[in-house]
């Protein structure tokens, strides 16, 4: 009589109130596992929002404030009060890319890569800040490191559609080079 083989497991469907209780290190691992998912996109958000909080409610405060100038263009008021949040909450991963973002608008590029460096020490999985990085070194011509960036920010959030289509102009270009 042939074996059967066992039949795949289907994907453990998480609930909206499981993901909220996950802890961060689960929701990272969890992410990649389901990246062709409405769970998936989920996850994701549950991350954006915890990046989001700092644990502290002056700096979160502060980080809402950063975010309304930042949207109104209004770059000084929005240095001015990310400079508040990193003096107030050092280790607050989100508050450094904020602030990296705004100096990259700013065509800030040295202090918008401190800042990223300083976002991926407090937080290596923070896939915004590695899709910055990659931006940046693309903006500086330094493809192989914006490639290695963007691919280090895909295995970790596969959701990142204009990450994908960044990453395949470079590898297409790259293909072109070698011809």
């Amino acid at each position: 009589m042939p074996v059967r083989a066992a039949p795949d497991e289907a994907p453990t469907v998480l609930t909206p109130r499981a993901i909220a209780d996950m802890s961060l290190d689960d929701l990272f691992a969890k992410l990649p596992e389901n990246a062709e998912s409405p769970t998936g996109q989920r996850i994701e958000r549950e991350l954006l929002r915890r990046f989001t909080r700092s644990g502290s409610p002056t700096a979160d405060l502060l980080l809402g404030w950063a975010m309304d100038a930042m949207e109104k263009k209004d770059y000084p008021q929005a240095l001015d009060l990310l400079d508040q949040i990193v003096i107030l909450k050092p280790d607050f991963a989100e508050a450094w890319n904020r602030r990296a973002t705004v100096y990259f608008l700013l065509d800030d590029f040295s202090a918008s890569l401190s800042d990223l460096r300083q976002a991926l020490t407090i937080e290596p999985r923070h896939f915004g800040a590695l899709a910055g990085l990659g931006i940046i070194m693309q903006q500086l011509g330094r493809d192989t490191e914006a490639e290695a960036a963007y691919r280090r920010a895909l295995a970790i959030d596969p959701f990142l559609e204009k990450v994908k289509e960044s990453l395949e102009r470079l590898e297409k270009a790259d293909a072109n080079r070698d011809i």
